[in-house]
């Protein structure tokens, strides 16, 4: 049985995968794999049913899940697994990463890679400690290239770990409400002051792009919310290493204000579903290839166990202890069908609202508009 899956085009999302699909054997293992690539972007905005449609498998992002639920495009794993198999799954995963794809009381996604967005440091451009607090982030910008991340649906996700450095997690404790008006204010205050000095050569890159403009130039030091990519802590040519530490937090020992990224794998409605594959993906998750494989393979591991092995962490300069702390509290982003959409007009209004300076209150009634507009039936898009 030969499957298609698509992930996204980065060696982090396609090099595992695309190993360990040359290595299958159609004879021993009773499957082939092929794994097509489509853009960050592609990754973060297209829709999920139209993928399901066109593959077996598919590399998501939690948000895209109630979408696909709505369209009816994926599988629930509990149609595929046993209960101990995924409450294992959901002990062994850092943080909320399974609990992240869990919706409508299924769960729809294996947590293949884990990331959030932690704290990104050229350690030669700096000129004391890596900050902890939002407090010495805005110390910092005042004398070093601090960066924002802001393009594509990235302001509104800073602006959401923001809010939940600051206690108070976007539509948790009211899922009618997006976020209290002085809690929203204070953020956009912070992002306010930090844009101002924010370096313009990175203003309108993905988080990729920042980190590889902040390893092979000399303008920015630090970026305080940026989604973790290992591969950066190794040296290349024309570039330097970065280093990588937890979130900022409103206060020493608080809670580090992280919006969860990573990816799991969904399996399409449409693939014809073997024990084959299972296997397969089964030997994803294992402990042996989560700390072994995928690393060796520029893979984020998704196990708990990964983020502290040593040998792990002294491969890929410390990434995994360093930034451990800010996965295990991530803040989980709204999945109802029209949370796609939503992010990526509320990211607009926040870059817009930043560059011409309009009233953070305003900003607020905004985004609580468009956050009420995305749940209403019929809003998926």
């Amino acid at each position: 049985m030969h499957y298609r899956g698509l992930t996204w085009d980065h060696p982090r999302g396609y090099n595992a995968l695309a190993a360990a699909a040359a290595a299958l054997d159609p004879v021993q293992d009773g499957l082939t794999l092929s794994w097509d690539r489509h853009s960050l972007e592609g990754f973060e905005q297209h829709p999920i049913a139209d993928l399901c449609r066109r593959y077996d498998l598919i590399v998501l992002d939690h948000p895209h899940v109630g979408e696909a639920v709505a369209g009816e495009g994926l599988l629930p794993l509990e149609d595929l697994f046993d209960a101990g198999e995924i409450a294992a799954w959901g002990r062994d995963v850092i943080g909320p990463c399974l609990r992240s794809y869990h919706y409508a009381g299924w769960h729809w996604a294996l947590p293949l890679d884990a990331a959030t967005q932690v704290m990104a440091v050229r350690p030669d451009l700096m000129d004391g400690p890596v900050p902890e607090t939002w407090a010495q982030v805005l110390d910092l910008a005042a004398r070093r290239p601090v960066a924002l991340s802001l393009a594509g649906p990235h302001a509104v996700l800073s602006f959401q770990s923001i809010c939940t450095a600051l206690g108070e997690p976007p539509a948790q404790a009211d899922p009618e409400l997006f976020v209290g008006r002085r809690t929203g204010m204070e953020a956009l205050d912070l992002m306010a002051r930090l844009a101002a000095t924010s370096p313009l050569a990175v203003a309108n890159l993905n988080p990729i792009g920042i980190l590889g403009a902040m390893a092979a130039g000399t303008e920015v030091a630090l970026c305080p919310l940026i989604y973790g990519y290992v591969n950066y802590t190794r040296a290349r040519p024309g570039q330097a290493p970065l280093r990588f530490a937890n979130a900022p937090r409103q206060e020493p020992g608080g809670r580090p204000g992280s919006t969860l990224g990573g990816t799991g794998i969904g399996i399409s409605r449409n693939a014809r579903v073997t024990p084959a594959l299972l296997d397969h993906l089964r030997w994803l998750m294992a402990p042996g290839t989560q700390a072994g494989f995928i690393p060796d393979h520029d893979g984020q591991p998704s196990l708990r166990g990964a983020w502290a092995d040593p040998g792990v962490n002294g491969r890929w300069g410390d990434f995994y202890c360093a930034t451990a702390d800010t996965l295990e509290n991530a803040f989980v982003r709204p999945r109802h069908p029209g949370a796609i959409a939503f992010q990526t007009a509320a990211s607009a209004v926040i870059r817009m609202a930043l560059s011409d300076r309009r009233p953070h209150a305003d900003i607020i009634d905004d985004l609580q508009s468009l956050y009420t507009a995305s749940r209403r039936p019929g809003m998926e898009r």
